[in-house]
């Protein structure tokens, strides 16, 4: 087994410990971080450069697509392990094209963890195996021609998205961004043009149904 740094991110601490303490059974890996939150998870890949990242998809206000995008630009040696419950083509798509080096389910076995981070520090990729062959293929036969209008969006205005969903003001969404209010407005205004969605309660909603938000978060 090749020896490993990780950083755990998951907005469940509950989920955090049970996969902590699968990797703490394998002797080459240790973690180094935990994060809560995509932004925080970019800050401690800075902070303590590790090898691995294991990352949620649904996490507020960065979620873990974006945040793999973002760490697979500034961090390219960093591999990213998508950690999903999700058998989705669309998440999986969605993850390599973003970057990641592999696709987890979160109930996987301790093998198919120590495998995952085997795999994609030698260079190559991993799926669990319960993603089945069909959405493998699909996925590589599709990748460059069916993307749906979530796919097509801007790092910026998926983040824009999951910040109006989360039911943050232009104000507040402009001051985490470090952008002018105007700026956010031309990138609400782009979303709904490119969604084909014309207020922000449908915004909400769209991304409640991509899962960058829960459900149980109300709109502003």
């Amino acid at each position: 087994m090749i020896s490993a740094r990780v950083i755990l991110a998951d907005d469940h601490a509950l989920v955090r410990a049970g996969i902590r303490s699968l990797l703490e059974k394998i002797p080459a890996v240790v973690v180094v971080a935990e994060a809560g939150d995509g932004r925080q998870a970019l800050a401690l890949v800075k902070k303590h450069q590790p090898t691995v990242v294991l990352m949620d998809i649904a996490m507020p206000e960065l979620n873990g697509l974006q945040a793999v995008a973002r760490i697979t630009k500034d961090f390219p040696r960093v591999k990213v392990i998508i950690l999903s419950m999700h058998v989705n083509e669309g998440y999986v798509r969605q993850a390599f094209r973003a970057g990641a080096a592999g696709y987890l389910l979160k109930d996987g076995t301790l093998a198919e963890v120590e495998l995952a981070i085997e795999s994609v520090l030698s260079g190559g990729i991993f799926l669990s195996p319960r993603i089945c062959k069909r959405v493998i293929e699909s996925y590589f036969e599709n990748a460059e021609n069916d993307s749906s209008p979530q796919e097509r969006l801007t790092p910026r205005q998926g983040e824009v998205l999951q910040l109006i969903a989360e039911g943050k003001s232009t104000k507040e969404i402009a001051y985490l961004l470090g952008l002018s209010i105007k700026t956010i407005e031309a990138h609400r205004a782009q979303l709904m043009a490119r969604l084909d969605i014309h207020d922000v309660p449908g915004l909400v909603r769209h991304a409640m149904h991509l899962g960058l938000v829960p459900p149980e978060i109300p709109p502003d």
